[in-house]
């Protein structure tokens, strides 16, 4: 299960279990991927139910 992060910058792609974890990632900096981070873990619950409802499971 993850999650794409689109920027004006670059994009990124997050594992949302066991943890979050970034996966891979273009054009970002440290500064926007631990932004990117923080707003996953803030909204963790929100969008795995979300994946879930999308992709069935």
């Amino acid at each position: 299960m993850h999650v794409h992060v689109a920027h004006p910058h670059g994009e990124a792609k997050f594992w949302l279990e066991p943890g979050i974890a970034l996966a891979t990632h273009t054009g970002l900096s440290e500064r926007e991927l631990a932004e990117a981070e923080r707003v996953i873990a803030r909204h963790h619950q929100e969008i795995i139910n979300a994946w879930h409802k999308h992709f069935g499971g």
